[in-house]
């Protein structure tokens, strides 16, 4: 691997774990106001950021997000489990730590993306897409499967697709957006319990 090309794998681990934390500082509450308990999820995650036919980076490897209501945390690993990146979100600060140590610091989690992407990525949604849920104000064309669980819809500028649910939410969760002349595809998918 060139040194061209490791940049380039280390830029997108960076953008993969902003992309998938973004707009998530503020506490998720539940319909009574209380703060909920922890959630976690692993799996595997595949990013791929397209700028013309012949430049496409992509990562892909292992995560370990923990939702404990004030503060949410993402680790991304490679497939060796070498640390790639882990993003930490709490009130009023995120920060990316990435694999060599380096780190990047933002009030919130959208200025981090464009810190880090150098341009606005927002992916307000993920915290509650992992769960399945969707904000029908802000989104459009959302459907829904036979057992009444949202399958797909956009928010954001970003197509989400939604599928195989445990009792936790979705375990393959499929994200697409074009930003400018880049696409940037995000795929999840969720170990079973």
């Amino acid at each position: 691997m060139t040194l061209r090309s490791w940049n380039g794998v280390r830029r997108a681990a960076a953008a993969a774990a902003v992309l998938m934390l973004a707009a998530c500082a503020v506490p998720l509450k539940d319909g009574a106001g209380t703060a909920r308990g922890v959630y976690e999820r692993t799996g595997r995650f595949a990013v791929n950021v397209e700028d013309a036919p012949e430049h496409r980076e992509s990562v892909q490897g292992g995560f370990v997000w923990r939702d404990a209501a004030n503060l949410l945390t993402l680790q991304l690993v490679n497939p060796f489990g070498s640390t790639l990146a882990e993003v930490r979100v709490g009130p009023g600060r995120a920060e990316l730590i990435r694999g060599d140590g380096s780190r990047d610091y933002a009030e919130h989690p959208d200025d981090l993306v464009a810190q880090v992407l150098h341009s606005p990525v927002p992916v307000a949604g993920l915290r509650h897409w992992l769960r399945g849920r969707v904000d029908r104000e802000r989104a459009t064309a959302v459907v829904e499967n036979a057992q009444s669980v949202v399958s797909s819809f956009e928010q954001d500028g970003w197509r989400v697709g939604l599928s195989r649910y445990d009792d936790q939410g979705p375990t393959l969760l499929q994200l697409s957006r074009r930003d400018g002349s880049r696409n940037i595809r995000i795929r999840l998918a969720v170990d079973a319990r």
